[in-house]
């Protein structure tokens, strides 16, 4: 292996290509592979100049580039393939710099994000995109899932906060999106393209960010239903009530059960459905929408309203919802998250359809979700050692897949497409889009070598 010699030159101590090193990378968040592919080699680069070396290295020997963080993704975006390289980014972990006057910040792909927002808070900035993880989940990884969170509905996700990023192309070519501004229409937005591109068209070694001032107040509702049906009726009069939330999730039974159950923090176990409800912004704004909120709850026939009165009491309401994953793990060896949306008017029957196939499969299912925004996210403990299990997943994710597709629904709104969902990609996008996909794929790397086998 020549190429692994060309790498220890340059990166000597920064490199690892020792088999009983590798298996640590082999592996992601996402479902367990049938056959684990250990990389050729593992590089930490410290800046953009040394990742442009590592692809140029890779493009001259055909050889996959594995771009890679925290590797918290569910997807199997950051899992080695055959003959690859992974380029892990923990060395390039700096806020370069952020500018309070013009609302940006510039920071490397492994800032992470809850960091950032701590330094951001100390000048009363706010970056809204929070990924449930957001204690680990890094910049990179978000630009290249373009991920989202519970307060996409109001504040938009990662798409929306990209200004600009510093790439570097499959041949080793180093670009520039586009520039320092809030508002560039000047050419392509090749800005949007590469996010959301999960590294299949270049690795982003630098960004930009769009920031916003940090809202006054946020104050969060806790409301328990009797039925599921009865608080997504809840949720669409709280849409159609003339004000945002800036969070607006559901979580079923299982999930406060669960959560209840391992990490216990006063939630009411016996309610079918609960939302989560947060309202920002000015004090005497949130005050007014808080009554307005108030007054639809009760209308909705919810059971129990359970209001957050300080910070504390917000940040453990949060600490449970953002505990949902680890408790569910209680349960079963192996835990698989998905991420499916459906137009708003469907989230019942989606849900119900969650229901009826574990049911029909035996598997464990809890699901929450950002039902604002149509987001569900089924969480399945299962045992993937048992085959039987294992199988009878398969066939349950086939149909859960095939039934959103049916109803008008997508494949991801945050998680990504990575290994776990190429399948059906070609049922949920227009015939002659994907073959332009596949040309723009083509076209930014000819030789497939930026993280092959992964989205399209």
């Amino acid at each position: 292996m020549d190429f692994v010699n060309e790498l220890k030159k340059i990166f000597g101590n920064n490199l690892l290509y020792k088999k009983e090193d590798l298996f640590v990378y082999a592996y992601d968040t996402s479902q367990n592979p049938d056959d684990i592919i250990l990389p050729l080699a593992v590089v930490f680069p410290k800046n953009t100049k040394e990742v442009s070396k590592i692809v140029k290295i890779a493009f001259k020997n055909n050889i996959t580039i594995i771009p890679r963080a925290q590797g918290t993704n569910h997807c199997g975006a950051t899992r080695p393939t055959k003959d690859s390289i992974v380029v892990h980014f923990s060395k390039m972990n700096k806020i370069i710099k952020i500018d309070k006057e013009n609302l940006i910040a510039i920071v490397e792909p492994n800032v992470v994000i809850g960091d950032l927002n701590k330094e951001l808070d100390k000048l009363n900035l706010f970056f809204p995109p929070d990924p449930s993880n957001l204690a680990v989940s890094t910049i990179g990884g978000a630009i290249g899932l373009c991920a989202g969170g519970p307060r996409t509905f109001k504040y938009g996700n990662t798409k929306d906060y990209i200004i600009n990023l510093e790439a570097v192309l499959a041949d080793g070519t180093i670009i520039v999106t586009s520039k320092n501004l809030n508002k560039n229409v000047t050419g392509y937005n090749i800005t949007s393209l590469l996010t959301g591109s999960e590294g299949t068209l270049a690795i982003i070694t630098k960004a930009t960010l769009r920031l916003i001032p940090k809202p006054e107040t946020r104050l969060l509702t806790l409301a328990y239903f009797n039925s599921l049906t009865e608080a997504a009726r809840a949720s669409n009069k709280i849409i159609n009530s003339g004000f945002i939330p800036s969070v607006l999730d559901l979580i079923d039974k299982n999930t406060i059960q669960t959560i209840e159950k391992f990490n216990p923090c006063g939630l009411l176990t016996d309610k079918e459905a609960a939302l989560l409800i947060e309202l920002d912004g000015f004090s005497e704004c949130v005050k007014y929408e808080l009554e307005i909120l108030k007054e639809i709850l009760i209308k909705s026939s919810c059971s129990k309203i359970i209001q957050a009165k300080s910070n504390e009491e917000n940040e453990n309401i949060w600490r449970a919802r953002r505990s949902a994953f680890s408790a569910l793990a209680r349960l079963k060896p192996n835990i698989i998250t998905e991420d499916i949306v459906v137009p708003r008017t469907k989230i019942v029957d989606f849900i119900n359809k969650i229901e009826e196939l574990s049911k029909k499969y035996n598997i464990i299912a809890a699901t929450m979700g950002h039902i604002g925004d149509g987001n569900i996210h089924p969480n399945f403990a299962l045992d993937l050692e048992d085959s039987i299990q294992k199988e009878n997943f398969k066939k349950l994710k086939d149909e859960l897949f095939y039934y959103a597709l049916s109803i008008g629904g997508t494949l991801s709104g945050e998680h990504g497409i990575g290994t776990q969902k190429q399948k059906y990609i070609q049922d949920a996008i227009d015939k002659n889009a994907y073959l332009l996909m596949k040309k723009i794929k083509n076209l930014f790397d000819e030789k497939n070598i930026l993280n092959k086998g992964k989205t399209l």
